[in-house]
């Protein structure tokens, strides 16, 4: 079966599995860059990777409308409930059987608080399993060594940050692919806002040249398809 993914700019996503959406760090509003409104979307979980407002996002209003469960760490899986909505709370290295497939949460290197400032717990990559195809979801992340330990999970695709700043950078980014050695590398967090600005071209000349992966960009809004 396909899974088509669709990006919303930054670090949001749409997942068609099987017929089931999934919604990554779903960030609309205020994101100058996305090619949709939260009130278009439909979902039926959302997974987050922290709680930062670029994440997080419009989490609340779309699970609201629509009934989705809520993916994350305990902390924002309780912030999840005392909203009203439903949440499947995980933790570092914690991973979970879901209808749609296998979400394990891995370190990120970063930080993470709620938009008024309060504890978030840790912020966490996610892993994802699913019909035979395996996807990491960075989120916000410095380089760090043991990336090679999610490499040996067998990656299909990475979705690492190139950004800087707040996160790597398109140097960083190129090491992590070294060391996670993916078949396709996706850029995110970047070009949101001027003090994240890189050149996506640039990057992905630099992917084929130095790594084994494939690059793979898309505008906000557009999609491609893993077989």
């Amino acid at each position: 079966m396909a899974i088509k993914i669709t990006w919303f700019g930054h670090s949001g996503f749409s997942l068609d599995i099987n017929g089931t959406t999934v919604l990554v760090d779903p960030f609309l509003t205020g994101n100058p860059l996305a090619p949709v409104d939260p009130n278009e979307l439909a979902a039926d979980y959302i997974l987050l990777t922290h709680a930062h407002g670029d994440h997080l996002g419009d989490t609340e209003a779309i699970a609201k409308r629509t009934g989705a469960t809520v993916i994350a760490t305990a902390e924002i899986s309780y912030w999840a409930q005392r909203k009203g909505l439903k949440a499947h709370g995980q933790n570092t290295g914690g991973g979970y059987q879901h209808p749609f497939g296998h979400v394990k949460l891995v370190r990120a290197d970063h930080s993470s608080s709620f938009p008024d400032g309060t504890y978030a717990g840790q912020p966490n990559g996610i892993v994802l399993t699913t019909d035979g195809k395996r996807l990491y979801f960075a989120g916000d992340t410095a380089l760090y060594t043991d990336m090679r330990l999610v490499g040996n999970l067998g990656i299909d695709v990475a979705f690492l940050p190139i950004g800087d700043n707040f996160t790597m950078g398109p140097a960083d980014s190129i090491e992590a692919i070294k060391l996670i050695r993916p078949k396709i590398a996706f850029p995110i967090h970047y070009n949101t806002f001027d003090v994240i600005a890189q050149d996506a071209s640039a990057w992905a000349q630099q992917v084929q040249n130095e790594t084994d992966a494939r690059a793979i960009i898309v505008d906000p809004g557009g999609d491609f398809t893993l077989d």
